[in-house]
């Protein structure tokens, strides 16, 4: 694999792993709190920013440091966003009973932070795979950590590219009546929760004798 095709590997990979389905379901839900195209697109950058930090702060722990870690790591992580996955559904349940539509739609101080600290777990969860794929299959340290760099780079790309297509949908149907925007934000929790339970299943599942 020569370097070009690496570089073409990394942006591809990412761009494809913005679409994974934990992802579209959060920035999916976080976007229902965001109306307006700029507080999207808001939205998917601090997303991909905490998302791209966690992953290379771990990534290159692996490819530069030759960090291994242990089999339990991916697996606790794994955990911890089906969980978050299972509480955030249940918040927007929570928020969706709320008939006082000036609460529904202000923004709290932790607008900015919890797309941050989402993206942050996301990207812990298979960041140790990647990394130790792109450490064993590359050669050259310098051009597996170019990799991991232009795989998170990708990663944001994507999840800016799909949050402004489906922001205009999502958009469209909260300015809608009461009763279809709850019917939404509550398909999208159940949504959330039910995939945080597969996740859990799995994980849980894998970690057993």
């Amino acid at each position: 694999m020569n370097g070009w095709s690496v570089l073409l590997l990394g942006i591809g990979l990412g761009l494809r792993h913005a679409t994974d389905a934990d992802h579209v379901v959060v920035v999916s839900a976080l976007l229902q709190r965001e109306p307006g195209v700029w507080r999207a697109v808001r939205v998917a950058a601090l997303w991909g920013a905490g998302h791209t930090a966690a992953f290379l702060g771990l990534g290159l722990l692996v490819v530069l440091a030759e960090v291994r870690l242990p089999e339990a790591f991916e697996r606790v992580v794994e955990v911890l966003v089906a969980t978050m996955l299972i509480g955030f559904g249940l918040w927007h349940l929570a928020r969706n009973r709320a008939r006082n539509s000036e609460a529904a739609t202000a923004l709290p101080s932790t607008a900015y932070a919890r797309p941050v600290v989402i993206g942050v777990v996301h990207g812990l969860a298979g960041s140790a795979g990647i990394a130790l794929l792109a450490a064993t299959t590359i050669t050259s340290r310098a051009l597996a950590a170019t990799y991991l760099g232009l795989f998170g780079l990708g990663t944001i790309m994507g999840m800016v590219a799909l949050t402004l297509v489906i922001s205009g949908p999502i958009g469209w149907t909260m300015r809608q009546g009461d009763r279809l925007r709850k019917v939404v934000t509550m398909f999208a929790a159940l949504l959330s929760i039910s995939l945080g339970a597969v996740i859990l299943f799995r994980a849980l599942e894998r970690g057993g004798p």
